[in-house]
């Protein structure tokens, strides 16, 4: 029997292989065959049976009952089980692989039909950066709860690019330009970029009048990727060609680069939803060099579904996101 490495690494889980199997499990049918498919669909996602767990908000060793329940019923081994990790069978590749499409559909469906019957309940699954979520999505759940008591939603703060299909979302929430995709898009609020710095480094570093005296400063950027926040619309080029003469500050998370900025590090290039509110405070000072041309890009605030048909609670989240963040956006300096 050929096994295959599952991708997440260590299982953390001492459980010992299956034995003792009975011919007659093969032949049983399992009336909680798609509550364990989910489950193991889980581990294998997470590489463990605790990983599972955690999600779950349960025992390690329930679901490894859970994933012996599966097993028995089917009658053929899916998992083999060591004490430093987990290994797929090629049974169990084969269900992982079909699992996750059942389960996709399964999800779409469930959707499809709660919007047909208008019902704003259940579980809403979403997605966006986490300086976006704790600013603006977790404050705009506060009313939306208080109308529909009988939502839940599971918001996963993240800095990778979520996919509704492969990571079973409802919706994730983009930001900047929209590229070409087979997901539907709902924009929620345009997007403006801005150079800021705070009072105090540009009394200590003077004030740039053109954006060709930027590479003299010092400069704030996002870490990993190709210039992410988009320093070649100003500079021409990313900032990483600029050497260590700029004394260039990266960081992988808006919120950090925000505080850097304003604990004077450097001039930032960041959005409004993250640097108007200092702005207005006077706590960071706009740089409206150029006429600030490289706003003229068509950048927004964007939830992305994968149905064509958002479901009622879906269109409950994005209405209720939509009057939050208000026309023109609480955000703007």
């Amino acid at each position: 029997m050929s096994t295959r490495q599952l991708p997440h690494g260590a299982a953390n889980d001492n459980v010992l292989p299956i034995t003792n199997r009975c011919a007659r499990c093969a032949k049983m049918k399992d009336p909680r065959f798609a509550e364990h498919l989910a489950i193991f669909v889980d581990v294998v996602r997470g590489g463990s049976f605790s990983s599972a767990a955690r999600r779950r908000s349960v025992s390690p060793s329930s679901i490894v009952r859970q994933i012996d329940g599966l097993e028995q019923s089917l009658g053929v081994p899916l998992l083999v089980r060591s004490t430093r990790a987990l290994s797929l069978t090629d049974a169990g590749q084969h269900l992982f692989e079909r699992a996750q499409r059942l389960l996709n559909d399964l999800a779409d469906t469930q959707a499809e039909v709660s919007a047909m019957g208008g019902a704003i309940a259940g579980v809403l699954r979403i997605a966006c950066l986490p300086t976006f979520g704790k600013r603006y999505v977790v404050p705009a759940l506060k009313e939306l709860f208080t109308e529909y008591p009988e939502l839940k939603i599971e918001l996963d703060l993240t800095e990778r690019l979520a996919d509704p299909v492969l990571d079973r979302l409802d919706a994730v929430i983009r930001i900047g330009e929209l590229r070409d995709s087979a997901l539907i898009a709902t924009k929620l609020a345009p997007q403006t970029r801005l150079l800021v710095a705070s009072p105090s480094y540009l009394e200590h570093a003077g004030t740039p009048k053109t954006t060709d005296e930027i590479p003299g400063h010092r400069v704030l950027d996002k870490l990993h990727g190709t210039d992410l926040l988009g320093w070649a619309h100003i500079l021409g080029y990313p900032t990483k060609t600029l050497g260590t003469s700029a004394e260039v500050f990266r960081c992988d998370d808006f919120e950090a680069l925000r505080q850097a900025a304003l604990a004077g590090f450097g001039i930032a290039f960041l959005p409004t939803w993250v640097v108007g509110p200092d702005i207005r405070a006077g706590l960071l000072t706009r740089l409206p060099l150029s006429g600030e041309a490289w706003n003229s890009r068509d950048m927004g605030v964007y939830l992305l579904r994968a149905l064509a048909q958002p479901s009622a609670k879906l269109q409950a989240f994005i209405t209720g996101l939509r009057n939050y963040i208000g026309t023109p956006p609480i955000w703007e300096p």
